[in-house]
């Protein structure tokens, strides 16, 4: 039987449980108010004295007043966002009514601007609530916003536990910031 290799080194990181080849992220000059330091998304969300660069370290694609869009370090498909309070929280209850709009309006802003770049036919929009509900991180919301393709459903994941991504996250920053200017 012939082999075909998908050679994919950036997931030895995520298998292992730490980030493999990764600069350390910077400190931020200043955190937001109950900020986790160990979440990625509060980090996304901190202040930075560098914000432009600090935002492609973050793979932060928009900020607004309440929340802020990031490239998924480890995507299901090509395009898959992440969008969340700036705000450290866990529970829907407790986002505050400018929260829940500025979310449900950037994932809105988001499925067009992937539609767009990617040519994306459709979306699994999704929120996991505490840790039997799966989520990776309980204690910060975040939507997965993950653009689909009639028939991208291919034998890869189910038979080889792998994913094919055909587009490296800088390019898609690149491509989403640009869209979102």
């Amino acid at each position: 039987m012939d082999e075909n290799r998908i050679w994919a080194p950036w997931r030895l990181g995520y298998i292992a449980g730490k980030e493999v080849d990764a600069e350390s992220p910077p400190e931020p000059s200043r955190w937001l108010e109950g900020a986790d330091r160990e979440c990625f998304m509060c980090r996304a969300a901190a202040i930075y004295a560098d914000t432009p660069a600090s935002r492609r370290r973050n793979l932060v694609v928009d900020a607004g007043q309440h929340s802020l869009v990031l490239l998924n370090r480890y995507p299901y498909s090509n395009g898959h966002l992440l969008v969340a309070p700036q705000r450290h929280v866990g529970d829907l209850g407790d986002l505050t009514g400018d929260e829940h709009l500025e979310i449900m309006h950037s994932l809105a802003t988001f499925t067009l601007a992937l539609g767009k770049q990617l040519l994306a036919e459709g979306f699994n929009v999704g929120l996991n609530l505490g840790l039997a509900g799966g989520a990776g991180v309980p204690g910060h919301l975040h939507w997965h916003l993950v653009p689909r393709w009639r028939g991208d459903h291919n034998f890869m994941p189910t038979l080889a536990g792998t994913r094919v991504i055909p587009q490296s996250l800088e390019s898609l920053w690149e491509a989403l910031v640009d869209e979102s200017a």
